[in-house]
C-alpha cells in the first residue's frame, strides 16, 4: 500500500496477500458459475497494483459481470479515475478517517489529506455517482462528524460511518 495506515492490516501483511490475475480470473470464472456478478477489490491498495486498470476491464468484459467497484485511499485517482471508468468500474469508495491534515498525516504515516480530496474530486469528475467515503469511526480520534456529513450536501458522495475493527497489531 501507498500509505501504511495505522489501524490497517494491510500495513502489517504488506503485498504478501495479493492474489495473481490468473487466480483472480479463476475465482471470477467460478463465481460467475455460482452465480456472483459483483466484485469488490479492496485491501492494501488496488490502485497500486501494476495493470489494475487492465484487470477491470478484462473483468468488465466477462458476459454476466454486473459490478465491478473499488476500495481506495484515493491517492492515485487523479491520474487514473478517467482510465478506471472507462474501463468499466462501476463504482468508488475511498477511505478517510479523517478531515483534520495533522491528523491525517499521523494516521496515514505520511500521507497528505489534500491528495486524498483531490482522488475524490477526480473519482466525481470521471462520473462516478455516488462516490462513497467510508470513514472509521474511531474513539481515539477528533472526528468531526458534520464535517463528513457536509461533503455531501453539494456533491453525489455517500458518506458511511464504520465501525472500528480492532485487527492484529492495532488491536492492542
Amino acid at each position: 500500500c501507498n500509505l501504511p495506515c495505522t489501524g490497517c492490516w494491510a500495513a502489517e501483511y504488506g503485498n504478501r496477500l495479493n492474489l495473481t490475475f490468473d487466480e483472480i480470473d479463476s475465482i471470477i470464472t467460478q463465481g460467475k458459475e455460482l452465480g456472483v456478478f459483483f466484485y469488490l477489490f479492496s485491501g492494501g491498495e488496488p490502485l497500486v497494483r501494476l495493470g489494475v486498470v487492465d484487470l477491470v476491464r478484462d473483468i468488465a468484459n466477462v458476459p454476466g459481470i454486473e459490478n465491478i467497484s473499488m476500495t481506495t485511499n484515493g491517492v492515485l485517482l487523479p491520474r487514473m479515475a478517467d482510465d478506471l471508468k472507462a474501463a468499466g468500474l462501476s463504482r468508488v469508495n475511498i477511505s478517510l478517517d479523517t478531515l483534520d491534515p495533522d491528523q491525517f498525516r499521523q494516521i496515514t504515516r505520511r500521507g497528505e489529506l489534500q491528495q486524498t480530496l483531490d482522488g475524490i474530486d477526480a473519482a466525481l469528475e470521471a462520473g462516478f455517482n455516488p462516490v462513497k467515503i467510508n470513514a472509521v469511526a474511531v474513539r481515539s480520534l477528533h472526528q468531526d462528524y458534520l464535517k463528513f456529513a457536509e461533503l455531501s450536501i453539494d456533491r453525489p458522495l455517500h458518506v458511511r460511518f464504520i465501525e472500528y475493527m480492532p485487527v492484529g497489531e492495532s488491536s492492542g
